[in-house]
């Protein structure tokens, strides 16, 4: 796992639970374009959940919706963990790097989504990400993927220009992708895809696998 230096890095809150601002500020438009593509029931996997705070909100607005929340990071596992107790549709948070290749094996669920993942990522990184999801839905499902992108090669802000220079100068493999070129990899490997407009220049993608 990279160490990168981001704002609004995740910090313990009154509760000892870490939380992120930023996932606090994005909760509610994430919300209002994600329920409405989710399946009412069945089983739902999200990648890199961080501290739960979206895999909770998920599940309470879903409660027939078994959710698998997973993370890498053992810290954060546990936050999960202890944010989404009250909650019985969540399982227990599962150790899984969505960089690595083989973790879709056995997997097939209605629904996957990744929050503010890709432009932390490497290009191959992202390949496998994305291959792996595709074989983990199963057909008519859904692959949600969020966060900022390139459009045409270029940043859409001067702030999404500084911080994609930001990550790249921390590390050159990482930092904003081509939203059409994830859009193409998603349509080779079956998916229709949707993009939505999202506040603070961020994209959310539906992608809606055949069959």
């Amino acid at each position: 796992m990279r160490r990168l230096d981001l704002p609004d890095g995740a910090a313990r809150d009154g509760a000892g639970l870490l939380h992120a601002p930023s996932a606090e500020r994005n909760l509610a438009p994430i919300l209002a374009a994600l329920l409405p593509a989710l399946p009412c029931g069945g089983v739902a996997l999200e990648l890199a959940s961080g501290t739960g705070q979206h895999a909770a909100a998920v599940a309470a607005a879903r409660p027939a919706l078994s959710i698998q929340p997973t993370e890498p990071d053992p810290e954060r596992r546990r936050t999960i963990d202890r944010r989404c107790a009250g909650l019985p549709n969540v399982a227990e948070a599962r150790a899984l790097d969505a960089c690595a290749p083989g973790w879709a094996e056995g997997l097939r669920v209605d629904a996957l989504w990744v929050v503010n993942l890709l432009h932390l990522v490497s290009e191959g990184e992202m390949a496998v990400l994305l291959d792996e999801g595709a074989r983990a839905v199963a057909p008519g499902g859904l692959f949600a993927i969020y966060g900022p992108f390139l459009r045409g090669g270029r940043a859409t802000s001067a702030g999404d220009r500084t911080f994609d220079a930001t990550l790249r100068a921390q590390d050159p493999e990482i930092g904003f992708k081509e939203v059409e070129v994830v859009e193409g990899v998603l349509s080779v490997l079956g998916f229709a895809v949707e993009r939505r407009e999202m506040p603070a220049n961020n994209l959310l993608l539906l992608a809606r696998r055949g069959g």
